[in-house]
């Protein structure tokens, strides 16, 4: 058949035209975890795919039209003769949302510096849109800066922060995960979600999501506290994903990082009435809970394996945002 070409997600496959995208296991340790699909990761795939159906989307889709989740709505394995899943073989059939004219880009991807043909020196694809931008509007780089990510906020992380006031669903919506949507200008127009390992189901809200789609979390164990949901929920779309993206900004120089804290605690004051606890948790604590990949990896730790809550080494660190 056609070729197959690599994606951002790493061991994600894409093929232009086609109605899937493959997610295919790999025995290589990345971020501290060999990356070789689960059984449960499968089927939370799958059920969060039934999840949103039952009308949770549609419902989420009013309000946000730009935000969805990239689906995986089925899977291939192989079980050995006694029943046992053959580790290595699994594969995630993923839809594929994205047409010839779409521009989406990783937010990790976005932000990383790297060397251009040439160009002297390391440039972000961040830092190209800002300077295009620059050009069409004759805003300064900070103002430029400074919109952009406000509208950032709003078509991506504010979407996020609804599916879990209403959905009682959080992402682990690092920048990895997260995929922003960009229009012919450069401005965010909205956002996907790319995972199917990463969701959180509030225990407290376990009996609505039951009704919604009953026996949901049987086999995906996916149900976690709200104490440690509330923490991982606050690294990844918070420290990982909105703080990282202000300090990239920040280390290369397109804009002050205190202008864009005092847009984000507007932003988090904003959002606050949709009923996630996210905004106050980032706005009130002094200190905030990050995953330290590094120390998880020195601990030989394997973070898709075993209890959630002690997978990986956090360590506590200042809130920039607390005043």
């Amino acid at each position: 058949g056609e070729p197959w070409h690599p994606t951002s997600s790493i061991r994600t496959v894409h093929r232009a035209g086609a109605r899937v995208m493959l997610k295919l296991s790999l025995g290589v340790r990345i971020t501290n975890s060999r990356r070789e699909n689960l059984r449960k990761e499968l089927h939370r795939g799958v059920e969060v795919h039934r999840l949103l159906s039952t009308g949770l989307a549609e419902h989420w889709q009013r309000e946000h039209p730009g935000f969805d989740i990239v689906r995986d709505p089925a899977w291939l394995a192989v079980d050995d003769p006694e029943g046992a899943p053959v580790t290595g073989l699994d594969v995630m059939l993923r839809h594929n949302p994205f047409g010839p004219g779409d521009d989406a880009a990783c937010i990790a991807g976005l932000t990383a510096q790297r060397p251009r043909p040439g160009r002297p020196g390391m440039h972000s694809r961040l830092a190209e849109v800002v300077s295009g931008l620059r050009a069409r509007t004759g805003l300064t780089g900070t103002d430029v800066s400074a919109e952009w990510f406000r509208r950032y906020l709003h078509h991506v992380v504010r979407p996020v922060l609804w599916l879990d006031a209403h959905g009682g669903v959080a992402l682990e919506a690092h920048q990895q995960n997260t995929l922003v949507l960009i229009d012919p200008d450069g401005w965010p127009v909205g956002g996907r979600y790319r995972d199917n390992q990463g969701y959180y189901f509030r225990d407290s809200r376990r009996a609505e999501l039951d009704r919604r789609l009953p026996g949901i979390g049987t086999v995906s164990d996916t149900f976690v506290s709200d104490p440690v949901t509330d923490e991982r929920f606050a690294y990844y779309l918070g420290i990982n994903n909105v703080l990282g993206l202000i300090g990239a900004f920040g280390s290369q120089r397109l804009a002050d990082e205190q202008q864009l804290l005092t847009v984000l605690r507007q932003f988090l004051t904003e959002v606050a009435e949709l009923g996630s606890p996210l905004p106050a948790y980032l706005l009130e604590n002094r200190q905030l809970r990050c995953k330290a990949n590094l120390l998880t990896r020195l601990h030989g730790l394997d973070e898709l394996v075993g209890p959630v809550d002690t997978q990986s080494v956090y360590v506590t660190i200042a809130n920039p945002l607390h005043s």
